[in-house]
């Protein structure tokens, strides 16, 4: 059930704080190191961040989808590194379990995944499959009471600290049907991480290649049936996209709130900036826009709740929200003018850190396809 509402409000207060006052003065440094400060990482354990989608009954905070997106909209706030340190437990790395798990596997993982003593990690890319999730190419093939995977997996996020990835695997025939999802711990022999990617934007938040190399899971592991893996993956993401849109609404606003300040500010021609047409006309396409995907999210996640299938009203507002972070970054950019472009500001950063949004858990194109497919279906 949800919290009462003094209860999730305290929530909401203390992660807008957090975010002001502890994450947002360290993000230069986790910048220039790769890596979130494990002091916060604690931090972030205690506060309960790593439970927030797991139900009390497994240690979790037990949000719903419209008190989840509410607090990524506080997280949008600052880097989306801080995020990605407990966004795999409270998404796609553990939602597969939460979905699909059965009670013997719930009670063994749920309980320290929201704690955060275990950290997971959702595995289904591929060096020949990313947007076209149905080719995987990974194979796990029974014996006896084990499977044996063999394969690679690409741009795995958190892989190299991940206790338990949920591994998409193929066990049958080719295309989405003979693929099947699992629970393989990090310490199975045979699985290998490599060393974390250097990337564009999002210092701190780690993408390795995961290969597996006869490694032996237990068919315990497995999750439903043999070649429900790729309809468990879609059912993750429909939640994981809808996650990412509320943190790409999170930082516009953000990035609104910074441009806003510094064109009240910053003089030119000896008036601010703030009072140049030109300038409010970015200014105002960067609110109204934003608006418009903080209402998408808001509603998808009412419909969430309710029960209802998410699967367009999601990659709707995934691809919508990260287009629009896209473009208020850019505008802000240009707002700060020279300054945005320097590292100093920060605005530069965050330029680099959206831009990975409109390509993760599934591109702005494959959003599309799902968006017109599922309309066609519904008859418009």
């Amino acid at each position: 059930m949800p919290l009462d509402a003094e209860s999730f409000d305290l929530l909401l207060t203390t992660v807008r704080r957090y975010v002001t006052e502890r994450l947002r003065p360290l993000e230069a440094r986790v910048e220039q190191d790769d890596e979130v400060p494990t002091d916060i990482v604690q931090e972030m354990r205690e506060m309960g961040l790593f439970g927030l989608s797991i139900r009390e009954e497994y240690g979790g905070l037990g949000l719903t989808m419209g008190e989840e997106v509410r607090v990524a909209l506080e997280l949008g706030g600052t880097t989306p590194a801080f995020r990605s340190v407990f966004g795999t437990n409270v998404g796609i790395g553990s939602q597969g379990l939460v979905m699909a798990g059965s009670d013997a596997q719930k009670a063994q993982w749920l309980p320290r995944i929201a704690s955060g003593e275990v950290i997971t990690s959702f595995a289904l890319t591929e060096p020949g499959a990313g947007s076209d999730s149905a080719s995987v190419q990974t194979r796990a093939v029974r014996d006896g009471d084990v499977y044996r995977l063999n394969g690679s997996k690409r741009f795995i996020t958190n892989a190299d600290k991940a206790s338990l990835f949920t591994v998409m695997a193929r066990t049958g025939e080719p295309g989405a049907k003979g693929v099947s999802a699992f629970l393989v711990p990090a310490d199975l022999p045979g699985l290998g991480i490599g060393r974390p990617e250097k990337k564009m934007g999002q210092q701190g938040a780690h993408v390795c290649d995961v290969i597996f190399d006869d490694v032996a899971v237990p068919a315990a592991n497995r999750l439903g049936e043999e070649g429900e893996g790729f309809r468990i993956a879609m059912q993750v993401l429909d939640r994981g996209r809808l996650h990412i849109a509320a943190v790409c609404v999170g930082i516009a606003e953000r990035l609104i709130a910074d441009a806003v300040g510094y064109a009240k500010e910053r003089k030119q021609f000896g008036q601010p900036l703030a009072d140049f047409q030109l300038v409010q006309a970015m200014i105002a396409d960067s609110k109204t826009e934003t608006l418009a995907a903080r209402a998408l999210v808001i509603e998808a996640a009412r419909l969430k709740d309710e029960g209802a299938p998410i699967t367009l009203e999601a990659a709707a507002a995934k691809y919508f929200a990260s287009e629009t972070v896209g473009r208020v970054a850019d505008r802000a950019v240009q707002i700060f003018g020279g300054a945005g472009y320097i590292a100093d500001y920060g605005i530069e950063r965050l330029y680099r850190d959206v831009r990975l949004f409109r390509i993760y858990e599934g591109t702005s194109q494959v959003q599309q396809l799902v968006i017109a497919r599922e309309t066609l279906k519904r008859g418009g």
